[in-house]
Formats: C-alpha cells, structure tokens, sequence
C-alpha cells in the first residue's frame, strides 16, 4: 500500500486564494470539498491554505500527506444508496501561526488572495481584550484576522481592489454580524485608524453563513476496508452524510465570484439567512426533538427504525408535514424538497444515530424548535397541533424514569433543576399535577404555558393515555 502524497498520487495545483482557519473534519468534508467543486466543474482554479487556529492541532498530519485526504460520502440521494470515495487536492499547505507567523502574515502579502473561510467553534469568534496587535499570533480568531487585515491593508497602501470576502462557518446565528462587530472592537482597541476602518469597511465584506452537513469524521471502524480499496495509506479520511447546504447573505456580485452554482452544488446566496435558519430549526432539529422520546418509549432506539416504523414513522411525517411546515413562511414546494430531503438523512443506512443521543436537553430544545411552530400553528388554525403536544408529554414521561416495557432503564439527562422539579411533580402520583407544574416552569420557558388555550388539558390527557394504553396506542389515537 501506498503512502499518500502529491509524488505518489495525481494531484491539481491551484493558484492560492483561498485563507482557512481551521482544519477540522467538517471544514474538509464540507468547504474544501465544496471547492474542489467548483475547480472540477465551474473553472474556480482556486487552492486553499489552512491555518491551525489554536495551538494545538492537526496540520502535521495534514503536511505529512501533502494536504490529500479523501471524502466518503455515504447515505441516501433520491433513494439510491451512495458509498463514494473522492480524494481532496485543494489544500496547498497548512501553517502554524504560532511556530511560523511570519509565514502567516507573508499570507497578506499575496495580491490573488480573495476569501477567508473559518470554523473555529461557537466559542471561536470572541474578543478578547489581553489580545495585543504586536502579539505573534493574537490569541483569538477575530485577532488573528485583524492583524492579516491591517497587515494586507498597508502593504497595499489601502488599494480597495485587495479586499477580502470573509465567510464565517461557525455554528452561531448571523455568525458574520458578530464577527464583523468583534473586528471593530479590535479596531478600537488597537486604534488602527479611521483609514483602515473605512478600507475594511469599503473593501472586505463579512456575510453571514448557514452550513448544514453531518460529518461523523474518521472512519474508525471502516477504515481498513477503506484503505484496502484506495490502495493508499490515508490518515485523514473523513466521511460525511451526502447532503450539504450553504447559506450565504451576500449580495450576487459575491455570487458571481463564488460560482458554486455553476457546480451544481446547494450553495445559495440569499438576502437573509433568517427564514433558512428557521426552516432548519423547524424542520430538522423540531422533528428530532419529540421523535425521540415517542420512539424510545415505543421501544425504538435508532432514529432510521423510527422513520421505518409502521404507527412512529406516520408520527413524524404528521409532525413535519401537517403541522411544523404550515408555519414556515417560505414557499410550498421548497420546505416540501428540504422535509424529503431531512427524511432521507433520517434514513442513512449508514448512521445509526441513537435517539438517546438527542434527547439531552429535551426541554430547552422544546422551547426553541417547537414551541413556536406550536403557538403559530394554533394562531393559523385555531386548534393546537396534536403530534407536538404528545411530543411534549412524551418528553415529561420520559423524565419520570423508570423502567421501559422491554427492560431498558429509562436514563434522562438534565439540567439538575429540571430533574429535580420532574421528579417532585412525578412524586405527585397526579398528571394534573406534573402538566400544570411543567407548563407554569417559567425558568424553562421564559413564560407560564399554562395560558395557552387548551394547552394544560391536552397534555395531561396524554399523559393519561400513555400511562394507561401505552406510548404506541397514543400515537395511533392521533394519526
């Protein structure tokens, strides 16, 4: 078997214009695969150079296999199983802004840079005030771009043509708003000028992101199999689930310089990532939400058994389908392809992704994916949606605990007050009880839900029935 590298195997050489901070799983199995694309298809002769944003990290690895790797994408497109194997050529090299920062800000200097990508983590983009402009790197993300910023600035002499187009992939709503607005506090704090203000201003534009692909990362468990049918060493294959969406609110001149669309790729730049940020939330994370505790306390632990199951896999398409869609405000037909196409994640053959794994929080996650659908349902039609309701009393049985039907220990997990305020109200032995007392937990939901008309009633009447005829008998009540 062969080691992988660029003397070993064929490999395109693209002129460098691209800065990424991070070299993580999904940024490989996500952006760079987005860009080599674009490459192969839409003519962006583009490569990418990968900056460790922390200390400590992975770009030895990443040099010691001259930046190839391969993608395994595997999963479910229009119903056809997928298992594919595409290696990645777009990264040139990886630098470590703390052992080679010279080299990092030399990345300023180079007049065909245009785009800076990052995924630092949520907690990647924030300011931090012990960062000094002389410090070699800034310790923080929005530091490090500052310095390459100012630097790229004056080497130019604030010529507006050698702007950059910054796309953050961090995990945050309207991720590039709060980037933007942590590279002013830096300006601020380091006085760089009304001039350099305006250049960034006038020249660079931060815009806001959506990214939406599961990558499980390293392959541990297939990875010889893999290797056998590359015929290649790799140690830094990723794989990752098929489907992939990038929102970008940009205008169409960024479009135009960022042709994905001419790939054929769901990149899409919009005027607002809002109503996407809500499909999703809605969509995706709403149904996960309360088909966790219907399936489980049904006796399903997979999410794709539970999409298959003949009474739990009607649940979830009344729930996504009836209900959480009629309160979105996008077209029709668009939620109707994004729910297919969540339903056929659900799906992946090659994930078996645990319902317990989801319910962690169950009811801070409640309170943002479904409870609005909830009220606005109930606003449009005048009755409250049945499957979000039992989801909801589903999730309070099962933080009672206990034993399921077939054995299994029932093991919630929470924050310590809310077990401690499930277990009192449970200790009640009445279901009047637990509904009003859940509902009146104004520290969970910001409100007393008890003043939602018909709310108290319904629940309680299924946790009634659940206690009664059993999880599966409740659903079929309401399908």
């Amino acid at each position: 078997m062969k080691q992988l590298n660029r003397t070993t195997a064929q490999a395109n050489k693209y002129p460098e214009r691209i800065i990424q901070f991070g070299e993580g799983n999904f940024l490989r199995a996500f952006v760079d695969w987005i860009i080599y694309n674009m490459n192969e298809k839409a003519d962006f002769n583009s490569s990418v150079v990968v900056v460790q944003p922390i200390e400590k990290g992975m770009i030895d690895m990443l040099n010691g296999q001259d930046c190839l790797y391969h993608v395994n994408l595997q999963g479910l497109d229009k119903g056809e199983v997928v298992n594919s194997l595409t290696r990645i050529d777009v990264i040139s090299r990886a630098l470590n802004p703390y052992s080679q920062n010279d080299e990092f800000m030399k990345l300023a200097e180079q007049p065909e840079m245009r785009f800076v990508i990052s995924n630092t983590t949520e907690a990647g983009i924030a300011f931090d005030p012990a960062c000094k402009l002389t410090d070699a790197p800034a310790s923080s993300y929005p530091g490090k771009l500052t310095q390459l910023l100012y630097h790229r600035f004056k080497t130019f002499n604030g010529d507006k043509t050698k702007g950059l187009i910054i796309f953050p992939c961090e995990l945050i709503f309207l991720n590039g708003h709060k980037l933007k607005e942590t590279i002013y506090q830096y300006i601020e704090l380091w006085n760089l000028g009304e001039e350099f203000k305006t250049w960034f201003e006038e020249a660079c534009g931060v815009y806001a992101t959506l990214v939406d692909r599961i990558v499980p990362g390293f392959p541990r468990k297939d990875i010889d199999s893999i290797k056998e049918k590359l015929q290649y060493d790799d140690n830094l294959v990723v794989q990752a689930e098929i489907f992939h969406l990038w929102v970008i609110e940009a205008p169409e001149s960024v479009a135009k310089e960022f042709p994905a669309d001419k790939a054929g790729l769901n990149v899409l730049f919009v005027p607002s990532e809002a109503p996407y940020h809500e499909r999703k939330v809605t969509l995706l994370n709403g149904p996960h939400t309360v088909l966790s505790p219907v399936a489980y306390l049904s006796g399903i632990n997979i999410v794709r058994d539970a999409c298959q199951h003949e009474v739990v896999g009607k649940y979830i398409h009344k729930v996504m389908f009836d209900e959480l869609m009629e309160t979105l405000n996008l077209p029709k037909d668009e939620l109707k392809k994004f729910a297919e196409d969540v339903l056929e994640r659900f799906n992946n053959p090659f994930v078996d992704h645990q319902v317990t794994s989801i319910m962690l929080n169950s009811f801070p996650k409640y309170e943002t994916r479904d409870l609005p659908g909830l009220k606005v349902y109930l606003e449009r039609k005048g009755e409250l949606p049945k499957g979000l309701v039992l989801g909801l009393a589903a999730i309070i049985t099962y933080y009672k605990g206990g034993v399921r039907a077939d054995g299994a220990e029932i093991v919630p997990n929470d924050a310590p007050e809310i077990m401690q305020l499930l277990k009192d109200l449970w200790a009640t032995g009445c279901t009047c009880k637990v509904a009003k007392g859940v509902l009146a937990a104004t520290s969970i939901w910001g409100e007393d839900l008890n003043e939602i008309p018909g709310l108290t009633d319904a629940v309680k009447g299924y946790l009634d029935s659940i206690q009664e005829k059993g999880m599966l008998e409740t659903v079929k009540s309401i399908l």
